[in-house]
């Protein structure tokens, strides 16, 4: 796994560097460096695309520096303009509060906060709920000029379709919360996406003009999009995020299974924490199988986020509807959740539980209580061939019936008919 060295050195492998100010390098080659990154909560969850800003935290952290999480309290009420072509929906006070509760604890996983550089987490709605607005008026208003803000991608941007007043003093508050950290945490780094380059370069101009002989740096990485230029970190069904109950632990590792083969080598340099030279060798062992490369990064991905439990039942559901050679003893180790899962996955049916009084003929099952066949006759000829188990076991006599102790968790029974065709029937 990655060890201490250079942070500008980490990030320039692993093609993480889109922009910077002078003598940051130096600045972070004299010692320990205190450096934040700003997450609003607008979401319930933080994403993918969340993920990568909390990697370069990581990365950060291991080069023996001291990263910052500041949760956007405040910024959160105002929203940023950057990267967007109209104005946000404004979320009521509680549901960003919720929002950033949640968002705190899924950090409180990713970094370390033990130890001499250990993370800090701090809302920004400390540095204003005291302030009214005549002093932010005369305190941060009055450093900054129209002109200046003006010149911004994100204003800039937006002065065809308009935008408020609320969204436009949104660089104020983001320079206003870099200089707090400048002040009382000694942070003189900030970070974030190429998007946010506006943003952070205020932060910078509004210390030089606040302290004299100030010294604070900006760093933005890239923004992630697909081979196919689409955004990173959305699947068919809409985001992937990092809490389990909106992205199921199985969801995640398939989705990295399923990235496309041209974006895998920029993906491992930013999720994964092997080292420059584990990857190389990874690389050159499996080139020409990209699909080992996507099962190891999974892997590592499902652990770090959910755990060594939630990653073997994830890929248990992988091996029992994508591995013809899985094994009974594999669909038997499945939990409930993983079992309802796979009834979302392939086609299922539902059957009344007071069918298995007496039993359910195999082929009555197949052709009148679900459509897995089209008739009796089409039962009869596939368990002739030998082609139907139920919970991996072969049917060979289409005398068979199915009762309620053969069912997995009193409920399920998985059929299948062939080497490809998959079923769940669910006794409810």
């Amino acid at each position: 796994m990655t060890t201490k060295k250079s942070f500008i050195e980490e990030l320039k492998w692993r093609g993480m560097i889109h922009d910077l100010t002078p003598g940051i390098e130096e600045k972070l080659n004299s010692g320990m460096v205190t450096g934040y990154i700003g997450f609003d909560p607008t979401a319930p969850s933080m994403t993918i695309g969340n993920y990568v800003q909390i990697m370069i935290l990581k990365f950060f952290q291991l080069s023996g520096h001291k990263p910052i999480v500041l949760m956007g309290g405040a910024t959160g009420r105002v929203g940023d303009p950057s990267g967007k072509d109209a104005e946000r929906e404004l979320k009521s006070y509680d549901e960003l509060d919720r929002n950033l509760a949640h968002q705190e604890k899924q950090v409180r996983k990713l970094l370390d906060f033990d130890g001499p550089n250990a993370a800090v987490i701090l809302n920004n709605f400390d540095f204003y709920k005291d302030m009214n607005v005549l002093t932010f008026l005369r305190d941060v208003g009055k450093h900054l000029t129209i002109n200046y803000m003006l010149s911004k991608d994100s204003v800039k941007s937006r002065m065809d379709t308009g935008m408020s007043f609320t969204e436009f003093s949104y660089q104020l508050l983001q320079a206003y919360d870099f200089l707090c950290l400048y002040r009382n945490h000694n942070c003189v780094l900030q970070m974030g996406g190429s998007d946010q380059w506006g943003n952070i370069t205020s932060g910078t101009e509004f210390i030089r003009r606040n302290i004299t002989g100030s010294d604070a740096f900006a760093l933005t990485t890239p923004l992630l999009t697909k081979a196919d230029g689409k955004k990173f970190g959305k699947s068919e069904e809409g985001n992937i995020w990092l809490d389990p109950e909106m992205t199921s632990p199985y969801k995640f590792y398939q989705f990295w299974l399923n990235v496309d083969d041209r974006d895998l080598p920029k993906l491992f340099r930013i999720f994964s924490l092997f080292s420059k030279d584990e990857i190389d060798i990874m690389e050159t062992d499996f080139g020409h199988e990209p699909n080992t490369l996507k099962a190891i990064l999974g892997e590592e991905l499902t652990i770090r986020l959910h755990g060594e439990k939630a990653y073997e039942a994830a890929n248990n559901v992988s091996n029992i509807l994508f591995n013809p050679k899985a094994s009974k003893e594999q669909l038997l180790s499945l939990d409930v959740k993983s079992l309802e899962l796979i009834s979302q996955e392939i086609p299922a049916y539902k059957v009344g539980k007071n069918e298995l009084e007496n039993g359910i003929n195999i082929i009555d099952l197949l052709s009148e209580k679900t459509t897995i066949t089209n008739s009796k006759s089409d039962a009869r000829r596939a368990i002739e061939s030998n082609a139907v188990s139920v919970n991996k076991d072969k049917i060979t006599d289409i005398k068979s019936m199915l009762t309620e102790k053969e069912l997995l968790h009193g409920r399920f029974s998985m059929i299948e008919n062939g080497k490809k065709n998959k079923y769940m029937i669910e006794f409810v």
